[in-house]
């Protein structure tokens, strides 16, 4: 050990240099620790997304089967009848019968929702309704000829 006599003018337990503060470094790990658990607790709270499971085709329209309680926005345009759904879910087409006539129906990707149109050789009314049905969300899709 060196005496204590100063060294450059300073005595050698002076803070001439910079040294690291190991508070500091503490503080950064705990605020980045809190930040991390912070995102899983969101993560585990946050709603599930919307998500379209499946489509089938009844005698009298369609039923969607959707994970969450769907929000809906329903209309006709020309002769078609329109169904918007903000959800997620895949592209699909497919044909049904309705009183012995094919009717065309196609799920397109539209920004953010999906677009539900109904087209036939007449014009076509729907009118649709959800339920709740064993943890899942029904939409049922009726068609009528006009």
């Amino acid at each position: 050990m060196r005496g204590s006599r100063p060294e450059d003018g300073q005595h050698s337990t002076s803070d001439s240099g910079e040294r690291p503060r190991p508070w500091l470094k503490v503080i950064a790990s705990l605020a980045l620790f809190g930040f991390l658990i912070g995102l899983m607790i969101g993560r585990l709270l946050q709603p599930a997304e919307l998500r379209l499971g499946e489509v089938v085709a009844t005698e009298q329209g369609l039923q969607l089967w959707f994970n969450e309680r769907p929000e809906v926005r329903a209309g006709h345009f020309q002769g078609a009848f329109v169904l918007r759904v903000a959800t997620l879910g895949r592209e699909q087409q497919g044909q049904l019968r309705l009183n012995g006539r094919l009717v065309s129906w196609r799920l397109q990707r539209e920004r953010r929702e999906l677009l539900l149109r109904v087209v036939a050789a007449r014009p076509l009314r729907g009118e649709w309704h959800a339920e709740q049905v064993d943890g899942r969300w029904r939409l049922t899709v009726r068609l009528e000829e006009q």
